[in-house]
């Protein structure tokens, strides 16, 4: 450890790092605090940037302990879902067989996986084609579709958690992706390689606690609607949040005739943006119930269009739109919703960004809230898995009952430390199981 004025910090990435003086420190720190203090909530950005600051160290920890991964379980479900590899570089057996399946189906040799090799073949079939997205595809009638849909679907395993992923990414029964906290601009977590947050729910099968441990999987129950009602401080959709019932059956009853599937369509509506056919309708009977909560996603979508910036509750702050002339020289032409310069796309990107990103901020909390009980009562539980509204610990057999109530009890702290003494409840579907694909 350094001593004195040589006490400091250092870059991680140097091999003989050097010492940082600790009036430098202080100056740092000092001009920090000051930074937050010109905020237009100081206590609210404070607990961002110690929220972020503990969650660097969950995804460090998260990383070291890894998620236990049966190799052998994952061997075999590729074997039962693509048959038997093939020397060299050929897919396997079933691709293979789904690939000759397409290309009898057009009459010619066609290669599934090249979208414009398809799209050029049904263009040939007289079927027009924008893209070879399944939900396109999957209507139309002629005989390359159905094995064309089983091809991409399996296609996709086999290129993102394949055998390749296998080898590169499981080692001593772990799966360790490098997790990356505010990797988005709302706050939400991205990975760097593995992904980690994309894992389908038949490769879950491969996701096994250790003997005579367990994995405590705690799902958040309609997190953003519930944030919603927090940030838009609305009374009547704060009561509703506050119910010990499913959400979207309460809200059912304020004006949508104990329709849950119609309420549901409006709350995302108002924090998606849908507002046209019966979006539009739903949305207006969720406004005239709801009135302060659409008009908090309605305010924050106006500053959106108009240019002006919007903030999560916490205070992260969105990106602002782009400079004309920006989207000429993306590449493609593409530029991000945020910095569209079509004022309705980005409007539809702030008025997600606040729910969105107030939820992140919540999320922080919760984490910090979870790992700071589990070291509390002395478990050897450890926090393995976590991603937007889902966390995974993974703990002995006889602790998981107390795991379990240490993150209902996490995200209800982690509730009023966000946002305040409000009604609104921020429960969880929990399961406890050995096998991650048996939590849903």
């Amino acid at each position: 450890m350094l001593s004195g004025s040589a006490r400091g910090v250092a870059c991680a990435f140097d091999p003989q790092p050097a010492p940082v003086p600790l009036d430098a420190l202080a100056a740092i720190h000092a001009d920090q605090a000051k930074r937050l203090e010109a905020t237009s909530h100081p206590a609210r950005m404070r607990l961002l940037v110690a929220s972020e600051s503990a969650a660097f160290l969950v995804a460090a920890e998260m990383n070291r302990a890894g998620l236990p991964w049966r190799a052998d379980v994952h061997r075999a479900l590729l074997t039962e879902m693509l048959g038997e590899r093939y020397a060299g570089r050929g897919q396997p057996r079933r691709l293979a067989e789904l690939a000759d399946a397409v290309s009898a189906a057009f009459g010619r040799r066609v290669r599934p996986e090249l979208p414009a090799d398809v799209i050029k073949a049904f263009a040939e079939a007289g079927i027009k084609l924008k893209s070879t997205r399944r939900w396109e595809i999957q209507e139309l009638d002629h005989p390359a579709v159905a094995p064309l849909v089983e091809f991409k679907k399996l296609y996709r395993i086999y290129t993102a958690h394949g055998w390749s992923w296998l080898a590169d990414w499981v080692h001593d029964g772990r799966f360790r992706p490098e997790f990356i906290p505010g990797g988005t601009y709302t706050g939400r977590w991205v990975t760097n390689g593995g992904g980690a947050l994309q894992i389908p729910k038949v490769i879950r099968r491969a996701v096994v606690a250790d003997p005579g441990w367990r994995l405590v999987v705690a799902d958040a129950d309609q997190m953003e609607p519930r944030v919603l009602a927090a940030i838009s401080r609305d009374p009547a959709f704060m009561e509703v949040a506050g119910r010990p019932e499913d959400l979207y059956t309460s809200i059912s009853r304020q004006g949508f005739s104990g329709d849950r599937d119609m309420a549901k369509l409006a709350v995302l509506g108002a924090v998606y943006g849908q507002t046209s056919g019966d979006g539009l309708k739903n949305l207006a009977a969720l406004r005239r119930r709801f009135p302060r909560a659409v008009a908090y996603v309605d305010d924050a979508a106006k500053a959106g269009e108009e240019g002006r910036l919007v903030r999560t509750w916490l205070g992260r702050t969105c990106p602002p739109p782009a400079e004309p002339g920006e989207a000429e020289e993306a590449p493609d032409g593409w530029v991000p919703s945020y910095a569209s310069t079509d004022a309705r796309a980005r409007g539809r990107f702030t008025r997600n960004f606040v729910v969105q990103g107030s939820a992140a901020d919540w999320a922080l909390l919760l984490l910090a809230a979870l790992r700071q009980s589990i070291a509390a009562a002395g478990l050897r539980a450890e926090l393995v898995f976590f991603q937007h509204d889902e966390v995974i610990v993974h703990c002995p057999q006889e602790e998981a009952p107390a795991v379990a109530d240490a993150i209902r009890a996490a995200g209800e702290l982690a509730g009023r430390i966000t946002f305040g003494e409000t009604p609104v409840r921020f429960p969880f579907t929990t399961a406890i199981v050995e096998c991650y694909a048996d939590a849903k």
